[in-house]
């Protein structure tokens, strides 16, 4: 997937081509240690991408200790482990 759009949630940046019922601004963060992007936020769903650290990462949306976003290199949305982002 290459635009960030759940039936819940779609990044703000969207806004004009996709109806949303909330949307989110990105907050950039880089990967801090080597991290496989899933497809759906469960652990075992297929890795679309593993992302090397210092890779920036657009945060759209935490749950649990998962994050979702947008792997701005490969322009792909996924979840990541929460704890591979670094703080800004």
């Amino acid at each position: 997937m290459t635009n960030a759009v759940r039936a819940d949630l779609a990044d703000v940046r969207l806004a004009d081509r996709v109806f949303a019922p909330h949307y989110a601004s990105p907050v950039p963060r880089t990967i801090g240690r080597s991290v496989g992007l899933r497809q759906a936020r469960a652990i075992d769903s297929a890795v679309v991408a593993t992302l090397a650290p210092g890779a920036a990462f657009d945060l759209l949306d935490l749950v649990g200790g998962d994050a979702w976003g947008v792997a701005v290199a490969e322009t792909l949305v996924g979840y990541v482990d929460a704890a591979a982002l670094n703080e800004p």
